[in-house]
């Protein structure tokens, strides 16, 4: 698959591409926080790599100075002083117990500042994900509706698992080996070229084709790397939604078509990944074969020096000792500068899934809150909708020129058929999306001047599309009123119907439901949400289809219980059923995002209109319906309709 065709795929695309330097955003928005912990990081490994430099040194002192006695102490020493030379014993013994101590502690101590660089890149690094990803599922959540019916759960579980954890294997794996690898470099460069200046510059002729090479890895690698990364995110999305609809996939025996379907996204990332694995596998030998030539030219122009003298135009002496640690060093010195497309290779990674979190958390959100906003204050609960026109985008209005009012305390049942904008008219009332024209207020008060969490707080919502929370029936029934004790618990419970049930439970009302729910039937998760919107008791109440999955009987009982629920609060009611609103104040008929009708239950079927033709439907009278209500109904159910929003 072409660049061109992951851009077009990538849900993020056109956030992702306005943010110029990720991690620089990343270290500036995050990581200042945690400097502490970055400089002691720094500072441990610097000290710890100075440590690490020492026993290559007091090698070549013991052998040039204690072992062959070609030198004294102090000379053999590349950056010895009249300081340090004081405290050199004279003997070669000490000389030798010395070279023990020095060694001895150079290593004792370099334990320590590892342990010290450990913890402060390790806590840097876990930190910094910590609040990337909280921040990140907390804009998520924040976000409105529409965003997450254009974008896949799995893309979301992506960036907050995949892309955050590569973020901390660079704060930490990363930066500790950069700052080894930069205190290798620079130091052991100094040594060499205190030691031999001349065989030096032999050393480090490799440098300039090692940085060339990597920057070209650079240009090739980071394109792949951000392919790979919405491979990755498509795989998820492919994986939750399976395993999401598992039980319609058995029911379908598409098991094999969905496999299938699996592999294809699967092959998506292989090759995607593959392509960046290529890429990654020519370079990594690439640069050990420059950093091996470099270090076979060095030994062999060292070796001959040692062996016939100052080879060609090179001048001086180059004692045993010097020799073997500068072949050392020069291993030393070459292969960090080969790992340094190692760390490359990481930092593009975090680089390309810092980008994706940076494109979720920039996602512009529709239902923005007035910083000036107030809290909603309910006095009577009326509620009025003043010409509210509404669509999900520019071209397709779903509510147009909806008017009308509901006094405190009354109950306005929404009712039409499929696709006519009755739960999206509600959910407007929730602010979780914003009219384009008109407004929504409760008792004189726009609900865009109040806040998101004053207006959702006074407001009971039951959905048709019943979710629960893995855990106990108890925490479902508490969820949003986490303060509530037991006997609260159980008197919605009773109040939804649902407490008999719930005691005849494994474990009552301990019991685990599973995830979603999954052990429960869909009745009685329903009726579960239901005492959850009982237990908030709210001032305006919201059932969007809430009887939808029970039995008749059942229903009955419930039905009894919401008309005591609402007898004292304003009461929203969508039903397809609608023997269970027929007694409401007010019945709104909704097609095509209009209201075309309004009126008691026996005003509407008295004015023959659509309601009264819904009624017969439900009444079994098809046969009397007229033919243009059945040509008009068979149109609706051909068009698709954005989201197949009620």
């Amino acid at each position: 698959m072409s660049s061109v065709d992951w851009e077009q795929d990538d849900p993020f695309e056109e956030q992702r591409a306005e943010i110029e330097n990720p991690m620089k955003r990343l270290f500036l928005a995050y990581g200042w926080g945690y400097k502490f912990q970055a400089v002691v990081g720094i500072f441990a490994s610097v000290f710890a790599r100075i440590l690490d430099l020492l026993p290559p040194i007091m090698l070549a002192v013991a052998i040039d100075a204690v072992f062959r006695d070609e030198a004294t102490y102090a000379e053999a020493l590349p950056f010895a002083s009249d300081f340090v030379a004081s405290y050199v014993p004279g003997t070669q013994l000490g000389q030798f117990w010395l070279t023990v101590g020095v060694i001895a502690g150079a290593f004792f101590l370099g334990a320590v500042f590892h342990w010290v660089r450990n913890w402060g890149f390790n806590s840097f690094a876990q930190n910094i994900q910590h609040d990337v990803r909280t921040d990140t599922y907390d804009k998520m959540q924040r976000l409105n509706m529409d965003f997450f019916a254009d974008k896949q759960t799995g893309e979301m579980m992506s960036i907050l698992s995949n892309d955050v954890n590569r973020l901390e294997r660079f704060l930490n794996d990363g930066m500790n080996s950069l700052f080894r690898l930069v205190v290798m470099v620079i130091g052991i460069g100094l040594i060499l070229v205190a030691y031999n200046w001349q065989l030096a510059l032999v050393a480090l002729l490799p440098v300039p084709l090692i940085a060339g090479f990597t920057y070209l890895f650079v240009r090739i690698i980071q394109p792949k790397y951000a392919q790979v990364r919405s491979a990755v995110g498509k795989v998820n999305s492919r994986l939750e939604n399976n395993l999401g609809g598992i039980q319609v996939i058995k029911a379908s025996t598409t098991e094999d078509y969905e496999s299938d379907r699996v592999e294809d996204v699967s092959m998506d990332y292989f090759d995607a990944n593959w392509d960046a694995i290529e890429t990654r596998i020519k370079f990594f030998p690439g640069l050990r074969v420059i950093a091996g030539i470099g270090f076979v030219v060095t030994f062999v122009v060292g070796g001959l020096w040692v062996f016939q003298g100052p080879p060609g135009p090179f001048t001086g002496e180059l004692r045993e000792g010097t020799f073997v640690a500068f072949v050392l060093y020069t291993q030393r010195f070459i292969w960090p500068m080969a790992q340094f497309g190692q760390i490359i290779n990481m930092y593009q990674r975090a680089r390309a899934s810092s980008a994706r979190i940076f494109g979720l958390m920039d996602e512009p959100s529709r239902v923005a809150e007035d910083p000036t906003a107030t809290d909603l204050e309910i006095t009577d609960g009326c509620v009025e909708y003043d010409d509210v026109t509404f669509g999900y985008d520019d071209e397709e209005t779903i509510v147009e020129d909806v008017d009308f009012t509901v006094e405190g305390g009354e109950t306005v049942a929404l009712v039409g058929p499929t696709g006519a904008g009755k739960s999206t008219v509600l959910k407007l009332l929730l602010r979780m999306y914003d009219v384009d024209e008109g407004a929504i207020r409760i008792d004189g008060q726009d609900v865009r001047d109040v806040t998101l969490q004053s207006l959702r707080e006074a407001t009971g919502y039951v959905s048709q599309d019943t979710f629960l929370f893995y855990g106990t029936v108890e925490e479902n029934v508490a969820y949003g009123t986490f303060d509530a004790d037991r006997e609260d618990v159980i008197e919605a419970a009773k109040m939804a119907e649902a407490h008999e049930f719930i005691t005849n439970l494994p474990d009552g009302y301990d019991t685990e439901v599973g995830e979603r729910g999954v052990k429960l039937s869909g009745g009685q998760r329903q009726r579960i949400s239901i005492a959850r919107a009982i237990l908030t008791d709210p001032d305006v109440l919201i059932l969007d289809e809430a009887t939808s999955d029970v039995d008749t009987e059942t229903e009955m009982l419930i039905q009894r219980s919401i008309d005591e629920l609402a007898a004292d609060r304003t009461t929203f009611a969508i039903a397809h059923r609608l023997s269970t609103i027929k007694d409401a104040d007010t019945i709104l008929v909704l097609e095509d995002g209009r209201i075309v009708e309004r009126g008691t239950h026996e005003a509407l079927l008295e004015n023959d209109g659509l309601y009264a033709h819904l009624w017969g439907v439900q009444a079994g009278e098809i046969d009397e319906l007229p033919e243009e209500f059945i040509e008009r109904a068979q149109r609706r159910q051909a068009r698709t309709e954005v989201g197949n929003d009620d």
